[in-house]
């Protein structure tokens, strides 16, 4: 199981390379050139493979994000947890975020729980979906079947006010 943090979580005082080699270097017993090589491929498989030898605080937030993301798949992680993985972003760089989310759930075959207030990610990268209120559910379906709930709570979360 992996995390992804909703800051993503980078150690500061390491490079991205050393950032997604940590994990690697701590839990497996590939030699270092085989580490050094599945960095270099799960930094290109977030469009990072350029970046190696940057540090968190030269990156962007979308950046940061994409390299904690690598950084959880180094393991090969069978369900994948995100915390608000699209907060504070701008709406195009969410919505390129929740697109690589469904590009790299879909590759690797795994199972994904995304912890999220933003609709239009929920609605590009969900297949299920739970919407909770005071730690009950309050609906739970498909997007589209939670988006016709007449629940009030429900219906407010969605904005249509009536």
């Amino acid at each position: 199981m992996g995390f992804l943090f909703q800051g993503a979580a980078l150690y500061d005082s390491l490079t991205v390379a050393e950032n997604i080699d940590f994990p690697l270097r701590r839990h497996t017993k590939l030699s270092s050139d085989e580490r050094a090589s599945r960095v270099r491929e799960l930094l290109g498989s977030v469009g990072l493979d350029h970046d190696l030898n940057k540090m968190p605080a030269e990156l962007s937030g979308r950046m940061q994000r994409r390299v904690g993301l690598a950084r959880v798949f180094a393991l090969e992680p069978g369900i994948l947890l995100f915390d608000e993985p699209t907060a504070g972003l701008a709406p195009v760089t969410a919505a390129e975020i929740g697109k690589l989310i469904l590009d790299l759930k879909s590759k690797r075959r795994m199972t994904a729980v995304v912890v999220t207030h933003d609709i239009r990610g929920a609605r590009l990268f969900s297949d299920r979906v739970i919407l909770m209120n005071e730690g009950s559910v309050a609906a739970e379906g498909s997007f589209a079947d939670v988006e016709k709930s007449r629940d009030h709570f429900v219906v407010q979360f969605f904005g249509d006010g009536s």
